[in-house]
């Protein structure tokens, strides 16, 4: 039996530079003989040697080999891994937290509102959608940042957007020289595109005055509190529910998610 208190060592493969502040790390056990398993919407435990550890989504895809976190420099951890190149060696620990339910949301239409960051945790259940693309109906992304710089994972929308019955659609609060698209927060998105709210599920991701507006959005639109899914992984900190850290009302975000249904949290504080 694995001891989920002991970090795995995994070695760096690659670094993608995201932004000015926010790299991809792509990851391998250093025990090659396995793959590290786990769901889209999980976490892990990121630890980096003589510093400390940190709660990391992950970003890639189960059906992808290998294990990639998008991680933002924001603190003592985080510098430390930016610092970080291929050939390093970090230590893992988990998965943990509750996936996104894939099998309960199979056939259904999906609706990515995330912003900044949040597409980071989205991204694993967006890349398992179109790699398991006849288990899903139409797929669209709604995605903004804070400028065109701000946005993650540029070099895949191309592919994003030719996937069959998928529409991506990207907004910037602050328009640079050059951006063509749309200026507004993610919800001016809502008015660009059409859901079937009865045949589709909402996944949301981003920071907490983004919940509140696309969620209430989304419930003027006819989405049932059911079918609006959200993800936390930002309160979180220890990551076995122990800290106190991430706990909203009588949940641990840790332990009884970072995944949601709305029901779940409506009227907690702190949670949206």
């Amino acid at each position: 039996m694995k001891n989920e208190y002991l970090p795995y060592p995994a070695i760096i493969e690659q670094v993608g530079e995201e932004t000015y502040d926010t790299k991809t790390f792509y990851l391998k056990l250093r025990d090659g003989r396995r793959k590290f398993r786990y769901q889209p919407g999980q976490f892990v435990e990121l630890s980096i040697f003589g510093y400390g550890e940190a709660p990391i989504s992950i970003t890639s895809s189960p059906t992808e080999e290998t294990l990639k976190l998008c991680v933002r420099r924001i603190g003592k951890v985080t510098e430390k891994l930016h610092a970080l190149r291929a050939n390093d060696v970090v230590g893992i620990r988990g998965p943990f937290g509750k996936s996104f339910p894939v099998a309960e949301i199979k056939g259904k239409d999906l609706v990515f509102v995330a912003g900044g960051l949040g597409l980071a945790p989205l991204r694993s259940l967006i890349k398992t959608a179109f790699d398991c693309r006849a288990d899903f109906g139409k797929i669209t992304v709604l995605y903004g940042a804070r400028t065109p710089n701000d946005l993650l994972f540029r070099d895949e929308y191309e592919a994003w957007g030719h996937n069959k019955d998928t529409e991506l659609l990207t907004t910037v609060d602050t328009a640079s020289e050059g951006w063509q698209g749309n200026v507004g927060v993610v919800t001016t998105l809502f008015t660009k595109t059409e859901f079937i709210p009865e045949k589709s599920v909402a996944v949301v991701c981003g920071p907490p005055v983004m919940f509140r507006f696309a969620i209430r959005e989304l419930l003027k639109m006819g989405f049932a509190k059911d079918s609006i899914v959200v993800t936390l992984e930002r309160l979180m900190k220890c990551g076995i529910g122990k800290c106190g850290h991430c706990n909203i009302g009588h949940k641990y975000v840790c332990i009884d998610g970072p995944v949601f249904r709305y029901s779940e949290i409506e009227g907690l504080g702190g949670a949206v």
